[in-house]
């Protein structure tokens, strides 16, 4: 892999400095959760700022803990795009170049015909406010079937809204196969989280511990959306680092 391309998460711990060592972007992890945004932002903000030291790549993961663009309550949608627009502030002013959010589905509580009109319409609004140099990358979660973040893609049909797709993710939560989210969403992937499971737990392991076929996700999404960039979403990275980059380690 171009390791261009290639960004760890700051889940992981030492993150900033391997990216450093191999010359890979960083995923900022620290404001998933909004409440960082707020109170904790002094200590935060000084944390990412030493993670992303001399590493000129970088994408934010925005929060996502009851955040819902497709909320049912409309003090809920607003809530949403107050902490997305918080996230949107930050990425500018740390140089990132994507956002990524959780698509916000619900199995059981929205229907999927409802999660998707809403999510239209909220994401229309939304997208007046993104600047052209951030691209939102909407991250597939509890969704069942790729179709439902095609259709709000194609929808808003906006080249600042993309998709994330979370391989993981797809593999848990999904009767559907990686493979096919894959083949159905690749002409709108844009990033990817890659990190493998055994399908009973998004447990976020190594490339190599799991069922999911990574080297054929890897090789087919290179095809499909040669342009898009990957984020290693694993607590510790560096073996899978030295699995794609074994030159570096």
């Amino acid at each position: 892999m171009e390791r261009s391309k290639l960004y760890l998460s700051t889940i992981d711990q030492r993150a900033g400095d391997l990216a450093r060592k191999c010359g890979l972007g960083v995923e900022i992890a620290a404001y998933c959760t909004a409440w960082n945004m707020d109170d904790k932002f002094c200590q935060m903000d000084s944390q990412v700022r030493r993670d992303i030291a001399q590493v000129p790549r970088r994408i934010l993961h925005g929060p996502y803990n009851e955040l819902h663009p497709c909320a049912i309550d409309p003090k809920a949608r607003e809530l949403a795009a107050l902490r997305y627009g918080q996230a949107v502030a930050l990425a500018r002013n740390y140089q990132c170049s994507k956002v990524v959010i959780h698509g916000g589905y619900v199995p059981n509580v929205y229907y999927p015909c409802w999660y998707t009109r809403q999510s239209i319409d909220f994401w229309l609004d939304f997208m007046q406010q993104v600047p052209d140099t951030v691209q939102i990358v909407l991250e597939n979660v509890l969704e069942e079937e790729p179709e439902m973040l095609l259709e709000i893609v194609q929808g808003v049909n906006d080249p600042r809204l993309r998709l994330c797709l979370d391989v993981g993710h797809a593999n848990v939560y999904s009767k559907v196969p990686p493979l096919t989210w894959l083949d159905t969403l690749g002409a709108w992937i844009t990033h990817f989280h890659i990190h493998n499971n055994s399908g009973s737990r998004d447990s976020h392991n190594a490339l190599d511990q799991g069922n999911i076929p990574i080297k054929e996700i890897l090789d087919r999404s290179a095809r499909l959306c040669p342009g898009a960039s990957y984020t290693l979403e694993i607590t510790d990275a560096e073996p899978s680092v030295g699995m794609l980059l074994e030159e570096c380690l």
